[in-house]
Parts: C-alpha cells; structure tokens; sequence
C-alpha cells in the first residue's frame, strides 16, 4: 500500500491539508521544529497506531485541544512503471482513519468509514517502517528493541501470529501472577505451564521461520558491504531458551529462580537476534557508522521479505542526514527504490536528487515544510507529469 493523501485535525502544528503523495518518493525539508517529523509522526498513526518518537497520545494533540484526527487514503501499488500519478486518486484501495480523545481516552479507527476495533487491522493494510534515531537502538539497545523488530516482519508475513502471540502474553502474565503470589500452588502453576510451553512452541515455530528468511536476505546485502566487519559478523536467532533441554524442562529447573524474582525468565517474552563479532556482542565492538549501517541493511532485508510477497512497506526516513553520511544515504535511498516502496525522506536543506540516486526517479515529489504548512514544489518530476 501507498499513501496517497493525508488529513489532520489538531495535530501538533500541521494545517489540516489535505496534502496529496507520490506513492514512490516524497523529499520534505524545511527548518528545524517546521512540522517535517511532525508530519512522518501522524502518517506512522496510519500504520502502527502511535507516535516513533512519544509513548503518550496527548503529546501530539495541539495544545489547548482535546481530541486528534489523522486521516488517509492509501492504494495498492503495481511495479513504477506502470504507476501513473495524475490517476492516483482513482486507485485508492482503503481511506483509514484514526482518532484519539484526550480525554476520555478513547480511541476509534476506521477503515472506508466503518469502525474496526484493533490496531493490526490497520498495521497490516498499511506496514510502515521508520529510520530515525531512535531506531538505531535495535543494535546497541537490548533484546526487547531486536524482538520487536523480528516481530513487526512476523505480524506481516504470518497472520495467525497477532492473535497467537497475544494470548500467550496473557498465559506469562497469568504465571507471573502466580509467581508473586507469595504462596505458589504447584498444581497451578503445572497447569499455566503446560499452555505457556504450547503456545511457546507455536510463536517460536512462525519467528524462527520468518528469521530463516529475514536472514538470508540479510547475508545477500552484507556481502554487498565493504569491510571486515560485514563478513564476520554473526547472527542467530535466540528463541529465549535452550533448544536442547526444551522450555518445558527450563522451566521447572529454574522454578526456584522465577520464584525469587517474581516473574518468567524463560520463554518467547526473552527472544532475540543476537548480533555478535569475534563472539561478543556488536554494540561493544561496533563504531556509531557500523551500527548505523547493520541497522540500515537489517530494515532493507525487511522490506525484501515483504516485497517477495508482494506486499510494499512505506519507509519513513527522518532526518537521516544528520545520521548517515553521503555513502550510506545513497546505499539506502538506491536500494529502497530498487524495491519499490513508498519512501518519505525529511532533511533541513533542500535534497538534491542527483546525490541520492545515480539516475533519480521520474516521479518523485518535493515538498517544502513551514509552520505546519506543505508546499509541494515543482520538479523536473512533477513538470513532465502534467
């Protein structure tokens, strides 16, 4: 899917449009606290239901107001070069729409004006993928970041796995309940393992197969980078307990230990891809610039699982200047238009095409972002479009 248009209502300090895509590549710029992050802010609400960059949703609604609306038509996508922008409207596929009320803190979604009740249904018509900052924590922050990350490609490629994984944090929320209870009923506790132990096996079975597949594409681009580094560096899916002994034996040799520290220890709640050079972690022996790369590769090879689906991922990119030098800005930007997929790419100055892509796109749009405001400019694009 691409976005094909946007609209808000009292969110941060965006006009409230409706501001009109590429369903390939949108260049944003404009100064600091302008509304570019701003804006890649509420197209994310489309597709993971919250803000990259706050946990809160009153953040984002413009002060003095108590509600926010983000709305969005977005399209299924043939190859580029049958795509024809001055038709895009036409091929719209789905108009999401997502609401919050500060304060009686509820949320509503809607999808072709009919309301639906979880965020996975708008997730998986619209995947959206962010390269900012923060995102460079899947390497140098712990497992949680990188199962998050394994995750959000399974939810995608499997669709049993949302409702699968869901239950079985309500099974370690049961057993960790138990756990701190002070007084532990054995015979409870046997009964919420055995569930934990199946339901484990079954998220293990779907992560470690997408892995698989998210791991091959990795080791294709890796080969594709220069330096040592790339060549020796090592990743394993964990599945957060010994395949050898099986969960359901860890468990009970560990019981003591779950005892003490009032929760589970063991199981897909510590899942993780473990990144390792010369055998100890890469956050420890990796520069910023590695990391940065291994991170860029590792967000590519999502979409190339996706793409061999036939599902596009949009790539939200912000800021990347400030992160990324020219090399690696223009391994990314090539690669993901290699892909296909819709990009969204922010900077301060004005992106000149011609340093990001040997032979840039022919339908890529420029926009100019002030006070919230969006001003799409003309492009060499955009003039032989009309």
């Amino acid at each position: 899917m691409a976005l094909l248009s946007l609209q808000t209502e009292n969110f941060r300090n965006l006009a409230p449009g409706p501001f009109k895509f590429s369903p390939w590549v949108n260049l944003i710029y404009g100064a600091n606290g302008s509304g570019k992050t701003s804006l890649l802010e509420a197209i994310a609400y489309l597709g993971l239901g919250r803000s990259f960059r706050q946990n809160r949703h009153q953040v984002v609604c413009r002060e003095g107001q108590q509600r926010f609306v983000v709305f969005g038509a977005v399209s299924e996508r043939s190859v580029p070069a049958v795509v024809e922008l001055g038709r895009a409207d036409t091929a719209t596929s789905a108009r999401l729409g997502f609401s919050r009320d500060i304060q009686s803190r509820e949320t509503r979604l809607r999808v072709d004006g009919e309301n639906v009740y979880s965020l996975s249904v708008l997730a998986s018509l619209f995947p959206v993928s962010v390269i900012d900052p923060g995102v460079f924590d899947i390497v140098a922050g712990g497992p949680g970041k990188r199962r998050q990350f394994l995750d959000w490609l399974v939810f995608h490629v499997e669709p049993s796995f949302a409702p699968l994984w869901q239950q079985c944090q309500r099974t370690i929320s049961q057993r960790n309940q138990i756990l701190r209870s002070g007084r532990i009923d054995d015979h409870q506790l046997q009964v919420w393992d055995r569930q934990f132990v199946e339901l484990a096996q079954q998220v293990d079975e779907l992560r470690l197969r997408v892995y698989s597949e998210f791991a091959t594409h990795l080791r294709s681009v890796l080969e594709q980078v220069h330096g040592e580094w790339a060549a020796a560096l090592k990743v394993e899916y964990s599945p957060g307990w010994d395949r050898k002994k099986g969960l359901a034996t860890t468990l009970i040799e560990h019981r003591e230990q779950e005892r003490k520290v009032g929760h589970t220890l063991y199981g897909p709640n510590r899942a993780d891809i473990r990144l390792r050079y010369h055998g100890r972690a890469v956050a420890e022996l990796f520069s910023r610039g590695q990391q940065k790369t291994l991170v860029i590769l590792m967000k590519l090879s999502q979409g190339e699982v996706l793409a061999t689906r036939g599902k596009q991922v949009t790539f939200l990119l912000d800021d990347i200047n400030a992160e990324l030098d020219l090399v690696h800005r223009r391994l990314l930007a090539e690669r993901l238009n290699r892909l296909g997929s819709q990009v969204f790419m922010t900077a301060i100055e004005r992106p000149d095409p011609s340093l990001l892509w040997e032979v840039p796109p022919s339908d890529y749009k420029m926009f100019h972002v002030e006070h919230g405001r969006l001003t799409e400019e003309q492009t060499s694009a955009s003039g032989a479009s009309e």
